[in-house]
């Protein structure tokens, strides 16, 4: 016979409190980042050495702030939103440069207005996001040229504060995608002007003089 008594609410009304069937809800992910990541990741490790210094999947908040602190709908904008790479100085952790490896779910209508409104950011801080596609190897050399390139015209613009540039017999390369840029003209004023081959879903413009 039981030596356990019943409790009070148990007497009164005749029941028993159940027994918690829950499982603890959690687990450990078998890796931080996916294979294509893992991939990547090691690629870059390899060009930058110990030059500088990578982070995977920082959010946006955590280098990024609100010029206004009262302006919680553009801080909310950003509050959920992450980068897959982040090079920084590693002595000072200057933000250097920011990569998205893009795969097939950059196609989706949702990701194509995320990857907008990120280009729109970077853009307006003038930090440098490199887009990669997602492949099964990488070649250390071509990144190393991308990333050259987006740091040049990161440069150019920190130069110039925004004003034109002189036209060239070589289009400049797309400062988002480091892609070479189309000869577009404005239909309302006739002006020519380079403009991204992504466009609408990228809208980098490189005036002309």
């Amino acid at each position: 016979m039981s030596s356990k008594k019943p409790g009070c609410l148990s007497a009164l009304f005749g029941f028993r409190a159940p027994k918690s069937n829950i499982a603890f809800p959690y687990r450990l992910e078998k890796s931080f980042l996916s294979l294509a990541e893992i991939a990547f990741f090691q690629t870059l490790k390899k060009l930058v050495g110990e030059n500088l210094i990578i982070f995977s999947k920082p959010s946006l908040r955590e280098f990024i702030s609100v010029t206004s602190r009262s302006d919680q709908t553009s801080f909310n904008r950003i509050n959920q939103k992450h980068i897959d790479f982040l090079i920084c100085d590693p002595k000072t952790f200057q933000p250097r440069f920011a990569i998205e490896l893009d795969d097939s779910s950059h196609r989706q209508t949702n990701r194509i207005e995320r990857d907008k409104f990120m280009e729109q950011v970077f853009t307006g801080i003038n930090l440098p996001l490199i887009h990669i596609p997602v492949q099964q190897a990488y070649d250390v050399e071509q990144i190393n040229g991308i990333i050259k390139n987006a740091l040049q015209i990161r440069d150019m613009r920190a130069t110039t504060e925004g004003k034109p540039i002189s036209s060239s017999n070589e289009p400049p390369l797309c400062p988002t995608h480091s892609i070479p840029m189309i000869l577009r003209t404005a239909r309302q004023t006739g002006e020519k002007f380079w403009g991204c081959p992504n466009y609408p879903q990228c809208r980098e413009i490189i005036k002309i003089t």
